[in-house]
């Protein structure tokens, strides 16, 4: 039995984050050049956003590529680039297929010019899609981004547009990248690593957290719902008690 026909579909995390983890490490092990397990972890991606959308899941943010990964070789890095301009058009068919919608975080503007423009071009197309909200986190860093919305944030003060004693948690929300989205409920990690790589700090203060051992290109549908799964066995107390709940 799959563990899709398991799953409690009034239970199901409306927001997954995904740390994509072991493209070059799966390579390696096969042989192979890093970026040949890039290319192979596209199939990765498309499994996760088609099992996501096959269930009603709502928000999937997919760590792309972090802020740190610029001081990785020139090479690979604008083999990466290449990478996301040809998988964006080439993925744009099953993106208007399954009613996806492409959205982005992170500091777009270090990326080259003809990624910033596929990717804006990607996004207007699929603009009024309305079954899932596929986030790439790209040049992004947690702590870059916190810095960013304090600097909004001071500057609205300074400006006279917000009253300091007024500065509550919604007020951060609303100066993060991910403004207007509900924070992860599960995260899920492949490659064994068991760390959160400054991804969505401040977002994932109550989510779930889920380690694979398998190597991201390996990952399938069937991986995504398992995790999904073992989220619903867990009781998320948010700080209350057993009893509470």
């Amino acid at each position: 039995m799959s563990f899709k026909d398991k799953l409690n579909k009034d239970r199901l995390p409306q927001h997954i984050a995904i740390i994509m983890d072991g493209n070059g490490r799966w390579a390696k092990g096969i042989g192979k050049l890093r970026i040949f397990g890039h290319q192979n972890g596209v199939s990765a991606v498309r499994e996760a956003m088609e099992g996501a959308v096959e269930i009603g899941v709502k928000y999937l943010t997919l760590y792309a590529f972090s802020s740190e990964n610029w001081n990785r070789p020139k090479f690979e890095v604008q083999a990466l680039m290449e990478l996301l301009v040809n998988t964006l058009a080439k993925e744009t068919k099953t993106f208007m297929a399954n009613g996806i919608r492409l959205n982005t975080i992170g500091n777009i503007t270090d990326l080259p010019k003809n990624c910033q423009d596929k990717l804006r071009d990607t996004m207007e197309v699929t603009k009024e899609n309305t079954s899932c909200v596929l986030t790439l986190a790209l040049s992004y860093g947690s702590r870059a981004e916190l810095v960013e919305a304090n600097k909004a944030i001071v500057r609205q003060v300074l400006e006279g547009k917000l009253d300091l004693d007024s500065i509550n948690e919604s007020t951060i929300n609303d100066n993060l990248y991910t403004a207007g989205m509900p924070d992860p409920d599960l995260m899920i990690r492949t490659g064994g690593e068991l760390r959160i790589s400054n991804y969505l700090l401040y977002q994932m203060a109550y989510t779930e957290l889920c380690f694979l051992e398998k190597m991201w290109p390996e990952f399938q549908r069937e991986d995504l719902f398992e995790a999904i799964y073992e989220y619903q066995q867990r009781e998320r107390r948010f700080g209350k008690t057993s009893e509470q709940l």
